[in-house]
């Protein structure tokens, strides 16, 4: 069992690596998966300025990808919607309808020019053998983008699990040249689909930000939605705009999708409503309104790291010089070998070397000759000569010498010099070398990509505020059920799905709950309204025990637990005769329950004599004895600047006359 535990943890660690550090996480260099690594890297190395097949771009990729075409053919798909690096020629799906892409066979493709500037240096790239050994894939690619942090990635991995949102290509090169200069700066998402975001939250990339749709109100009677928020399509946009009108929480009548190459989506208002109303029910209960988290988790130097979005634009930054140098030092390095090549030919033609090999009768001795000739000149040498520089000497042909030009050879190596002077000069200076390079991006590809989501200040929407009294509660008298489901003769309201609704019943069991589908009292019903938490609700309970007690309370009901069921009466053989509302006036006539030599038949109690206690006290005696009815007599008119309650009348089951609820 031991051996089996061993073998399983060393297997499961093994695959999470392979797939936390070669699936799923980018890499911060490159800012791509290995999967889009190996397309770009095909792409280019079949790169002849015309359209590929897909189809052929999934099958040369398959030399280095080990996990099937689909996920390559999606991969590229989406690689190629972001326009950055892939030209798409043919039916590459809808972004705005989630339409999918047509068949691979049946759309080309080939990479931008930003790409080929940017994202490839062949002299400067590390290989390493394919899956299987037969070809060689590159580490990362030597890219000169924050490609990380313009195309956005989503990914999850074992244990952890990834979420970069798409930035402004333009506002990231401004970035890195605040970045170079010392100045501060911000960053925030850009998304290909538009609409309005509010960034207050995004706290450098560990927050979230809100994403909605734009929505212009045409008129009294239509609302359109002109841009759909990230994340979402027209599709499923519409679909929540009618789950939403299903479930009566926005009042739309018709919807109707024109959407082409842009989003057209419009929205006929239903009747007695206005767009005004209906706008703020769309961003509460639809997809035109939605929370985008980020969550920045790269590879680097072969770890996961979580880092902020100014974080990785630094180290970007750095990194991009770096390349810059790299570059300029292999070019100088190229030049210089051209100029000492330039230089050893044109002492071999001018000082006429090439005589002394026609006397020379082996191999050997032609080398000789010519390294003892050039060895006369080797102060003009760039670097000291070698045996391949020899063999390179000798293989110039007699046609070439004898029209060897020889101003045109020391224009040539003047150019070389000018040119290894400037890539000098530029080493000498990175950082302004940098800030050029950024600047000329900006200049030439700029225009390319405007920001496209508006900056804003999103005020929440309350969805209390803007909710529809949707729900229709009634309470059914025979079956002793209460519910939205219910199709009742008592207590019928029109409630929201965010209101709290007190029942009270006949053995003085309560609860606060939300509007339930179908719940059971196994006692009648009294009571039944929407509740205000933060007002609470005051009663007079009139009630009797099991040994026909009569007591009386004003009670105040504020604090409570959602769907508990409390308590008026502590015996649960009781039973509440009144239950008035508020502090109610008048006084209570109570017949005893008859008795041997009984002289007192009745008493009356002063109801304006309760105090206000808590729910579950017992309250106050009424009476001295058993009392077998109770009557509610009028207020005097002595009292009529007390406040009045009485219970609704019974000749008239129903609602009462605001419709909020019914009193017994």
């Amino acid at each position: 069992m031991t051996q089996l535990e061993s073998l399983m943890q060393q297997n499961f660690l093994e695959y999470s690596s392979y797939f936390v550090l070669d699936r799923a996480i980018p890499d911060i260099r490159d800012g791509l998966k290995p999967v889009q690594r190996r397309i770009l890297h095909t792409l280019f190395s079949v790169n002849d300025g015309r359209f590929h097949k897909v189809a052929n771009i999934i099958g040369e990729t398959m030399k280095l990808h080990p996990h099937g075409d689909a996920s390559i053919g999606d991969a590229l798909v989406v690689l190629a919607n972001k326009d950055f690096f892939i030209e798409r020629q043919g039916n590459f799906g809808n972004l705005l309808t989630g339409h999918r892409a047509a068949a691979a066979r049946y759309i080309e493709c080939r990479l931008t020019d930003l790409a080929i500037d940017t994202m490839f240096h062949k002299p400067l790239t590390e290989f390493v053998d394919s899956y299987d050994g037969r070809n060689q894939e590159p580490i990362f690619l030597p890219t000169k983008l924050p490609v990380v942090l313009m195309l956005g990635t989503e990914g999850i991995a074992v244990g952890m699990a990834t979420k970069l949102l798409p930035h402004n290509l333009n506002e990231l090169w401004e970035a890195q040249i605040s970045i170079l200069e010392g100045k501060s700066f911000e960053l925030f998402p850009d998304f290909a689909l538009g609409g309005l975001m509010d960034v207050d939250a995004y706290e450098d990339g560990r927050g979230k930000v809100e994403v909605r749709a734009r929505v212009k109100v045409a008129d009294k009677k239509r609302i359109i939605i002109t841009e759909v928020p990230y994340g979402t399509t027209t599709e499923s946009l519409i679909a929540s705009i009618e789950a939403a009108v299903q479930k009566g929480r926005v009042k739309v009548s018709s919807i109707n999708d024109f959407t082409t190459e842009k989003v057209e989506i419009e929205l006929t208002l239903a009747r007695g409503v206005t767009a005004k109303e209906v706008v703020p029910q769309l961003y509460a209960y639809t997809d035109c309104s939605v929370s985008v988290s980020s969550n920045v988790t790269v590879i680097e130097d072969r770890r996961p790291v979580q880092l902020t979005i100014s974080e990785i634009t630094q180290r970007l930054t750095e990194q991009l010089k770096g390349q810059l140098k790299a570059e300029l030092e292999y070019d100088r390095a190229q030049l210089v070998d051209r100029q000492h090549w330039l230089t050893l030919e044109q002492i071999f033609v001018e000082k006429r070397v090439y005589k002394r090999i026609e006397e020379a009768t082996t191999e050997e001795a032609v080398r000789s000759e010519v390294k003892e000739g050039m060895a006369k000149f080797k102060k003009l040498f760039v670097r000291p000569m070698i045996d391949e520089d020899v063999k390179r000497l000798l293989e110039i042909r007699i046609r070439r010498i004898s029209a060897y030009d020889i101003e045109k050879n020391r224009k040539d190596i003047d150019e070389i010099l000018k040119q290894v002077k400037a890539i000098e000069a530029k080493l000498r200076n990175m950082k302004r070398t940098t800030i050029a390079y950024l600047k000329d991006l900006i200049k030439k590809y700029g225009d390319r990509f405007p920001r496209r989501t508006e900056i804003t200040r999103i005020k929440a929407v309350d969805k209390k505020a803007v909710a529809t009294q949707n729900l229709k509660l009634s309470y059914d008298t025979a079956s002793g059920y209460m519910g939205t489901s219910v199709r009742g003769d008592q207590f019928k309201i029109s409630v929201s799905e965010f209101d709290l609704i007190l029942a009270v019943a006949a053995d003085g069991s309560y609860k606060i709950m939300p509007p339930p589908e179908k719940v059971l009292f196994s006692s009648k019903l009294l009571y039944c309204a929407v509740f205000n938490p933060d007002q609470g609700a005051e009663f007079t309970v009139v009630y009797r025990d099991d040994q026909k007690i009569s007591y009386g309370k004003r009670v105040k009901i504020d604090k409570f637990i959602r769907s508990r069921e409390y308590h008026l009466i502590k015996n649960k053989a009781g039973k509440i005769d009144l239950l008035l509302e508020g502090a109610a006036a008048g006084s209570l006539e109570l017949g005893f329950v008859p008795a041997k030599r009984q002289r007192l038949k009745s008493a009356t109690f002063d109801l304006s004599e309760l105090q206000l206690i808590g729910p579950s006290a017992r309250g106050a005696r009424l009476a001295p004895k058993p009392v077998s009815k109770v009557r509610l007599k009028k207020a005097s008119a002595s009292d009529s600047s007390s406040p009045k309650k009485s219970p609704v009348r019974k000749k008239k089951p129903g609602t009462d006359d605001d419709g909020q609820g019914r009193l017994l």
